[in-house]
């Protein structure tokens, strides 16, 4: 891997870039929807395999796996979008993604593509509080007649969602 891989940029202050320079996103299918992270947050793409769950964990964080030594937790991308838990198998992909000095992995439906785009193609997302997905959403883009949403994995996996969610499971027990 380059060096460039081991410097991580949030993607709010990508949207926000006002230079307008051609930034790049790596793009990929949940639900039959696109998305798309920073590329420079992307550390690996893997194919699917089991991970280990961990109790009293969220629905969406599907366990861990060992890669290469480093334990890293995954996260089914359309559970934590409250579509349902992926039937994960052999066609689903996982993202491994730097998240600040966390690394992470997201299981999506498939990678799509490697988009580039200048920052006035960058939309800001509209503001709403009825999804948990749209504190998530840095910005949009239009391209080639579809809609690719741009998420800030940073917000989308904060360590205070999951104190609400484990004391959930935990009052639940």
């Amino acid at each position: 891997m380059s060096d460039n891989f081991d410097k991580t940029r949030e993607i709010d202050k990508n949207v926000q870039n006002p230079a307008g320079g051609t930034q790049q996103f790596l793009t990929f299918a949940v639900a039959g929807e696109e998305y798309g992270v920073d590329i420079m947050t992307v550390r690996e793409i893997k194919g699917w395999a089991d991970a280990t769950r961990l109790p009293n964990t969220p629905e969406f964080m599907r366990g861990v796996i060992n890669l290469r030594g480093l334990i890293i937790p995954i996260f089914d991308l359309r559970a934590r979008f409250q579509m349902g838990l992926t039937d994960a198998n052999a066609k689903h992909v996982v993202i491994i993604l730097a998240v600040g000095e966390r690394t992470i992995g997201i299981l999506v439906d498939a990678v799509s593509d490697i988009l580039d785009a200048q920052g006035d193609q960058i939309k800001p997302a509209p503001s709403s509080e009825t999804h948990a997905k749209d504190q998530c959403v840095s910005g949009l883009i239009s391209h080639n007649d579809r809609m690719v949403v741009l998420l800030a994995v940073d917000k989308l996996f904060d360590s205070s969602l999951f104190a609400g969610s484990e004391s959930a499971s935990t009052q639940a027990a």
